[in-house]
């Protein structure tokens, strides 16, 4: 296996904290954080690689509040200075796993998301069904508590796999332990880090190299936490269920949602990355577009600006593009003209 050494360096090069400023600026060149950080940027940029470099950086306190979209979730906000350092450190890691996660990993990675998924899936679908002229099935799984259970001592042997630099393993712990409680803190992470999210899929990488290589699974594919599993055979699933939950319980000390995991038919339509797929038609799940209704209710209350609800709404509508649901794309796109 191959392992890289002297990453640190790379981090805090003046080059890489620019791009990582530009990165983590994209989309946000209004905020009043990011103009102020700008107005003495290279001054600010060589203060964090100082810190970098004497190994003083700490995290600052992360904003954290209720989203409920439609789900409630705690989402917690690092400040800008810090969302640097996470883009750097990306810039650097990120493509040195990119290279070992499985073609059918599909969030948070370029030219991949849930359309890429789904069209995996539609192509499964075909594969299993023989262009759905017999029965298959499909194991639709959940993982439960994703983002709090993951194990930090876990997730840094995983990465020091390929990591051979304790700089870098260093400034990964002070990401990963950045909150204060009174007891230590040895899993978790916070939704709405960009680390968070490469930890994400550098973690559930070992699922899928369980999954794919050792149980010999043909049709698998995983979003973040949720994965789905196709074969021709019930009962293969079941033992394949069995397999991967001890795997998950002794490995990565996590457990499946007894909830929402579950084997069903394909013919009967299931409920994947957003989508209710059924054999020759998909549609909007019931909570997207209650969702998209509570949003356009916002915007009509003045708590959406104009600017961010044209981007939201139009981004909607391409992702319900992909759907049979035109009927229900069209209602909502009237509801938004008469708004005006």
């Amino acid at each position: 296996m191959k392992t890289y050494k002297n990453l640190y360096y790379k981090i805090y090069k003046i080059e890489n904290l620019l791009l990582a400023f530009y990165l983590a600026r994209k989309g946000k060149t209004k905020k009043e954080y990011v103009k102020h950080f700008e107005e003495n940027l290279l001054e600010n940029l060589q203060a964090l690689q100082f810190e970098l470099m004497t190994q003083t950086y700490k995290p600052r306190e992360m904003k954290t509040f209720i989203l409920r979209d439609p789900k409630t979730r705690k989402i917690s906000k690092s400040d800008f200075r810090d969302r640097i350092i996470h883009h750097a450190i990306c810039n650097i890691t990120e493509p040195i796993f990119q290279k070992t996660f499985i073609f059918d990993s599909c969030a948070n990675q370029k030219e991949k998301g849930n359309l890429f998924a789904i069209k995996r899936f539609e192509k499964f679908r075909r594969k299993v069904t023989n262009n759905f002229s017999s029965c298959g099935y499909c194991l639709k799984a959940d993982i439960k508590h994703y983002f709090p259970e993951v194990n930090h001592n876990i997730l840094l042997k995983i990465l020091q796999k390929k990591i051979k630099d304790e700089k870098t393993i260093w400034l990964i712990w002070q990401i990963l332990h950045l909150r204060e409680t009174a007891k230590p803190i040895t899993s978790g992470m916070p939704l709405g880090n960009l680390t968070s999210q490469f930890f994400a899929n550098v973690y559930l990488n070992e699922l899928d190299y369980f999954v794919k290589h050792f149980l010999k699974v043909k049709y698998h594919i995983r979003y973040v936490d949720d994965f789905v599993i196709l074969h021709k055979s019930k009962e293969q699933l079941k033992i394949w269920k069995k397999e991967i939950e001890n795997f998950l319980n002794k490995k990565l000390k996590l457990n499946l949602h007894s909830d929402k995991t579950k084997i069903y038919t394909l013919s009967r339509g299931i409920d994947f990355v957003g989508f209710r797929n059924f054999y020759y038609f998909k549609l909007l799940r019931k909570r997207n577009i209650k969702n998209m209704e509570r949003k356009i209710n916002l915007f009509k209350e003045g708590r959406i600006s104009l600017e961010n609800f044209a981007e939201i709404f139009q981004g909607w509508s391409a992702y319900a593009s992909w759907t049979n649901s035109k009927n229900v794309i069209q209602r909502l796109i009237n509801k938004k003209i008469n708004i005006f």
